[in-house]
């Protein structure tokens, strides 16, 4: 199906679909839309009631510094504007969330650009799934894996990783497995590809510059490597993707 005929389908709904409705069902996920500034426009009933209120209206016009205690909404507050300047996605981010207990626990947040139809950012959707599993406190291992993301071009390893969480490898990757279903070196490729094909559709970049940016050395490694991950060779998924 086209983009065109997916744009007709919806065209012809009375109201438009924005998903809180389906998100409401799920009391382990929260669900948001936010504006330029990182207010609230959307939520899902899980979001509202982590934030003590009884209507999800009342969250439309706030921040998450507003409605979060400090410093864990300030962090959201910053997360919301950086992602909103750049229009750089956020992908299985491993941070701390407000469960339904009140307490603190771990969750993984995604965050996409909402853009115009002169491509400018408008704002953010995004969803926070929690982790009942992991026990650990994971403060080290999200700030290990933030860096890994940070820095893509560089050519981490497992031992890389741990010595960054001040982990064994052994350590890290019994983490990671238990959070992501995935070893280190799956994880790392994870984080490589969403970023290529999210370069890939969203700029005009060479492919031999994203490659890089990627952490490949050259663009013949990187093609290798996003057919066997992707399916498809790195040129041939934009002329699809656009």
């Amino acid at each position: 199906m086209s983009n065109h005929a997916v744009r007709q389908f919806f065209a012809q709904l009375a109201e438009p679909f924005t998903g809180d409705v389906l998100f409401d069902a799920m009391d382990d996920v929260t669900y948001f839309v936010k504006d330029r500034l990182g207010r609230y426009v959307l939520v899902n009933s899980t979001l509202a009631r982590r934030c003590g209120v009884k209507d999800k209206s009342m969250l439309f016009g706030r921040t998450a510094a507003e409605v979060f205690p400090h410093p864990l909404g300030d962090g959201y507050l910053a997360q919301d504007l950086q992602l909103i300047a750049t229009s750089e996605p956020l992908l299985n981010e491993l941070e701390l969330h407000t469960y339904p207990t009140g307490e603190p626990g771990w969750c993984m947040t995604t965050k996409h650009p909402l853009k115009n139809g002169a491509e400018e950012c408008i704002g953010l959707v995004g969803i926070s799934q929690d982790l009942y599993a992991p026990t650990e406190d994971y403060r080290d291992v999200a700030a290990a894996l933030h860096e890994v993301q940070e820095n893509l071009d560089s050519p981490w390893t497992v031992d890389a990783v741990a010595q960054r969480a001040g982990l064994s490898s052994y350590q890290i990757d019994q983490r990671i497995r238990e959070v992501f279903r995935l070893t280190t070196n799956q994880l790392i490729l994870k984080f490589r590809m969403d970023r290529a094909t999210q370069r890939l559709r969203d700029t005009a970049k060479p492919i031999a510059e994203i490659a890089l940016e990627c952490g490949y050395s050259d663009q013949s490694a990187f093609t290798r490597q996003f057919r066997r991950t992707i399916g498809l060779a790195p040129g041939d998924y934009r002329r699809l993707r656009r």
